[in-house]
């Protein structure tokens, strides 16, 4: 009996297109471009050349989707890896004849890997929406769609903004892909089941419906939930610790401890209102903690990369991270060739994890045992520098792995459908297991300021939707209301680090809704749209995302 596993990368960045440059605007989406999904595509196209299956199940957020296949984002990029190249150049120079001569190898390294990454992106007609399309075309990778701004959708005020943000989700899907997404990744792994609608200190409410339900209404087979929520482990949190501390062994405390579920089966979760069954794959705690954790996990080894010591001017990374004790100061000179053998061992051991894990529950679980390790696709290449080689030695080594097979989540119901029925909780994938990084102290203000948007939007959009000269006005204020639900700035102010940016970005989203919304009002009523129509123009220039956001709205309405 061959067991399963299912490797789920959830790409996502928000928009950042026309809102700066450095270093939370395009350069935060070239950054991650370069060191992240050209190396993925370089990846897959090595593995796809030897015969190496990679099934890898992909999810990448409408709002990500749309800045790939931009034109701004290809003219940013351009000059971006231009960029780099240069300074690669220029270190190589400057460090000639210096006290850190020896750096100079390293330099030249730097160089002939982003003149690599060049080809990859001209290989690929300079379109990296577009080649993991063509990946998935071709069977080699499973891609899924997300909400459309990555929206918390527990704690959006109204059903219609929930059937916005997946119904955008799901025709950007459509028409960026050209595939029918049969999975979804919720924002925040953020889930509420149908009942009373309360957000602790902010506001209570009647029965709504269940995510679940609405996810149904869209025809989707399964999404990814964290294990705390399926009473199928401990969360977690932010860096992948494990809230009684590191390790955490998993299959004993869900057997014998207070934990009523096995992480390693897919459940359905639909309740009887839904139109159709949902599956949900359960978040596996140690698997995912052996990648995610920044103590115990494979990205503290001392040979890899360290991220966070930089040489100015240029902005090129000369260290290894040493020791997590070792001062920036004293960091060792990296070495790329013994960290990439390095990422190839934890691969190998990270393929023979998940045989253990798997051979282990399957004593619970039996033949529907799957193992699901479901990461941030950005940890990969941009936080965790050598994870792509990771990644590559970890399919190459479940290849030949005879315990566990590497399967897309949609195999896996396809071969060993969801027949266990499981009524799951509130919860996310954030800090604690709950909602508190968008529902916490620091962010409750910002709630009730997009609560009052989504009842101004829904009460015009209506009338406006049947009003051919309203319908720009429309389209935009939809945008930059989706744009203010980004679930991102709650998360980014919660965390302390940049809170300053995600307080900007998240007003001025609010700031050009209601002035939207306020043109709207005013046209409707006096039937003048010259002003808010030129309103509307110049935000899409920065803002020019969801062309087809009124088919969105449509939907919402229940028009469509």
């Amino acid at each position: 009996m061959t067991l399963h596993a299912v490797l789920a990368l959830h790409t996502h960045l928000p928009w950042v297109l026309g809102h700066g440059r450095w270093p939370h605007g395009s350069d935060w989406l070239c950054e991650a471009a370069l060191e992240t999904y050209l190396p993925l595509v370089e990846a897959f196209d090595a593995l796809e050349l030897e015969g190496t299956p990679t099934p890898v199940t992909m999810g990448i957020t409408p709002v990500l989707a749309n800045m790939l296949a931009s034109p701004v984002f290809v003219s940013e990029f351009e000059a971006f890896l231009d960029q780099r190249i240069g300074a690669a150049r220029e270190g190589r120079e400057a460090l000639a004849g210096t006290h850190d001569e020896a750096l100079v190898p390293l330099a030249r390294w730097w160089e002939a890997r982003f003149l690599r990454l060049r080809a990859v992106w001209e290989k690929h007609d300079r379109d990296l929406a577009a080649a993991f399309r063509a990946f998935a075309q071709r069977g080699r990778i499973e891609l899924i769609t997300s909400a459309a701004t990555h929206g918390f959708l527990p704690l959006l005020g109204r059903d219609e903004s929930i059937r916005l943000q997946l119904a955008t989700g799901r025709q950007e899907f459509r028409r960026l892909f050209g595939l029918e997404p049969r999975g979804i990744w919720v924002p925040e792994c953020a889930y509420r089941p149908r009942g009373p609608w309360r957000v602790p200190g902010v506001a209570e409410g009647p029965e709504r419906r269940g995510l679940d339900e609405h996810l149904a209404d869209f025809g989707f087979d399964f999404f990814f939930a964290d294990a705390h929520m399926a009473r199928a482990g401990a969360p977690l949190g932010v860096y992948g610790e494990p809230s009684g501390g590191w390790p955490v062994h998993v299959v004993q405390q869900w057997t014998e401890g207070n934990w009523k579920q096995s992480p390693y089966i897919a459940y359905r979760v639909s309740s009887r209102h839904a139109a159709r069954d949902v599956a949900a794959f359960v978040r596996d705690p140690r698997s995912s903690a052996q990648v995610w954790s920044r103590h115990g996990g494979y990205p503290g080894s001392g040979a890899y990369l360290e991220f966070h010591k930089i040489r100015w001017p240029g902005g090129l990374r000369f260290w290894r991270v040493t020791g997590s004790d070792v001062d920036l100061g004293r960091k060792a000179t990296y070495d790329p060739q013994v960290a990439m053998q390095t990422a190839v061992a934890h691969g190998r051991h990270f393929a023979q994890l998940l045989g253990d894990v798997a051979a282990r529950a399957a004593g619970e679980t039996g033949d529907d045992t799957v193992v699901v390790a479901p990461f941030d696709t950005e940890l990969f290449g941009h936080w965790w520098f050598e994870g792509p080689e990771f990644l590559t030695s970890a399919c190459r080594a479940l290849k030949g792995q005879r315990r566990v097979d590497l399967v897309t989540a949609s195999r896996h119901l396809a071969e060993r459908p969801a027949r266990h029925g499981l009524a799951l909780a509130a919860g996310s994938w954030g800090k604690d297991g709950d909602w508190s990084m968008w529902a916490g102290p620091s962010v409750t203000w910002t709630w009730p300021p997009l609560w009052r948007l989504e009842s101004e939007f829904w009460r015009l959009a209506r009338s406006a939707i049947a009003t051919p000269a309203a319908q720009p006005v429309l389209a935009q204020a939809a945008r930059s209301l989706l744009l203010a639900q980004s679930s991102d700035w709650q998360f980014i102010i919660s965390t302390g680090e940049v809170a300053d940016y995600g307080i900007t970005r998240f007003r001025g989203h609010v700031e050009d809704t209601e002035a939207l919304l306020r043109a709207l009002d005013h046209g409707l009523r006096t039937d003048e749209w010259g002003g808010a129509a030129q309103f509307a123009a110049d935000l899409h220039v920065r803002d020019h995302l969801f062309p087809d956001v009124l088919d969105g709205v449509a939907v919402a309405l229940g028009l469509a």
